[in-house]
């Protein structure tokens, strides 16, 4: 988790296409609303689970004696992640000295109900004791792998993935490493050697690099993909990549997130969204929300969500009021937007519930210069009388003709928002359909279905 005060605006950058998408045919890419059933899971975890997934939430253990926070942990939630109560200062204040005790409340906590477990987090500039400032760059270096080493080790088999390394690259255009007492002592290996030694602490954990702003394409997050890229080709372990997510007016979800999972993914590393909130209201965030489900959900190796709190009351952003419950533990908008995108139902009130759509891309006629796609649309388990799909493609790709609805354009050039031409009304689990026509200008890439949305 960053500072209060970091978030920046996320540049808008050209897109990457989606190479695979989960549970979908080679040569077609989907976009689901829903994915409703009689036996649809009504929590979101269990929805989660249902598509191979968690859906976790960062906990506190001094809120664990308060009955609705703890039930509706136990109730919504699959797995956890401690706030503060892994970090550096809390489990070792002093050098060589450790006090696990709240840190082991939320993972006895988890795991007598069965929930994985996050481990949030070993090296980062931020909640650091004094006295590893202080130290030489020998000591340092020692202290860290010691760090590493005890931490992990008291929690071996406990924890599914680790944020070995967090937030070690600034904000900005530089793509350049943050200054910290790790990078200003021990030098650009200092993120190796963790994840090196972190490897030989706990052979079976997932370890992932962790940091905000980096969730659409930008110098940032192009820095740290290149430093993924040259782990994998040496060998470095490095099991996956931690998107914060955190998100609003000013860093709004970008346009091209799924496109930068997916190109992350491509590397052959897990991608998982660990610190999600959107600050907001109604509609509007419940349609963010959505967002966001949808393209973990169609990117194979987005193993998970977790949200930055359980409640509003408790959250570090709480006037922006930015989860998925509100301060007395209701059910908010957002809540059933995220549930009806995994697939699961609710009674619960906000969002009407079980309207959604899916929308599945399927490649149409092609000539030498162009080639035409249809995308289908398809209600849920109810009527609806509205729709909007939108539909990403590659640059220099550009769409020249469409049919059969009203199409508009973002700023590149590349994302296509299709609305209906008229009566947007489909029946319960009855289709529609609109065309287009792609100038490929030298790039065939398959256009990317990012979004169905109902109502």
């Amino acid at each position: 988790m960053f500072a209060v005060g970091t978030a920046g605006i996320l540049a808008a950058a050209g897109l990457a296409t989606l190479s695979a998408t989960s549970g979908t045919a080679a040569g077609a890419t989907k976009a689901s609303g829903t994915t409703e059933s009689a036996a649809a899971a009504s929590t979101l975890g269990a929805a989660a689970a249902e598509k191979g997934r968690y859906f976790g939430a960062a906990v506190a253990a001094n809120h664990l004696g308060e009955s609705q926070y703890a039930s509706t942990l136990n109730t919504e939630f699959n797995s956890v992640t401690p706030e503060n109560e892994m970090k550096w200062d809390a489990v070792e204040s002093s050098r060589n000295s450790f006090n696990f005790g709240a840190a082991d409340q939320i993972v006895n906590h988890a795991q007598s109900r069965g929930m994985k477990v996050r481990g949030h987090t070993l090296v980062w500039h931020s909640q650091l004791p004094g006295w590893v400032s202080g130290l030489g760059t020998s000591d340092l270096r020692s202290a860290m792998n010691n760090h590493i080493t005890t931490v992990m080790q008291h929690y071996k088999g406990k924890i599914h993935s680790w944020d070995v390394v967090n937030e070690a690259y600034q904000d900005g255009n530089s793509g350049a490493r943050r200054s910290s007492p790790f990078q200003d002592k021990l030098g650009n290996g200092f993120i190796e050697e963790a994840f090196r030694t972190a490897r030989a602490a706990d052979p079976n954990a997932k370890l992932c690099y962790n940091d905000y702003n980096t969730d659409g394409q930008n110098a940032k997050s192009n820095a740290v993909y290149n430093m993924v890229k040259d782990f994998k080709a040496r060998g470095v372990p490095i099991d996956c990549v931690g998107f914060q997510s955190h998100f609003n007016s000013n860093s709004p979800v970008p346009s091209d997130y799924q496109q930068n999972l997916q190109r992350f993914a491509d590397l052959g590393v897990d991608v998982q969204i660990t610190e999600l909130d959107i600050e907001g209201s109604g509609t509007a965030q419940a349609d963010n929300y959505r967002r966001v489900v949808q393209a973990c959900l169609a990117v194979s190796r987005c193993t998970g969500i977790t949200v930055w709190g359980v409640t509003d009351k408790y959250s570090w952003r709480a006037s922006g009021t930015p989860l998925l419950f509100d301060s007395n533990y209701n059910k908010k908008p957002a809540y059933n937007a995220v549930l009806t995108a995994l697939g699961g139902t609710s009674g619960g009130g906000g969002e009407g519930g079980t309207k959604a759509c899916t929308a599945t891309y399927s490649p149409a006629e092609r000539w030498g210069d162009r080639f035409n796609g249809k995308v289908t649309v398809t209600a849920g388990s109810a009527a609806i009388s509205d729709w909007t799909v939108t539909v990403a493609t590659r640059s220099p790709q550009r769409i020249s003709t469409t049919w059969n609805g009203t199409a508009s354009w973002d700023s590149s050039g590349s994302v296509m928002t299709m609305k209906p031409s008229g009566n947007g009304t489909v029946a319960a689990g009855a289709s529609t359909s609109f065309g287009f026509t792609v100038m490929a200008n030298g790039e065939w890439a398959t256009p990317t279905v990012t979004s169905c949305t109902a109502s």
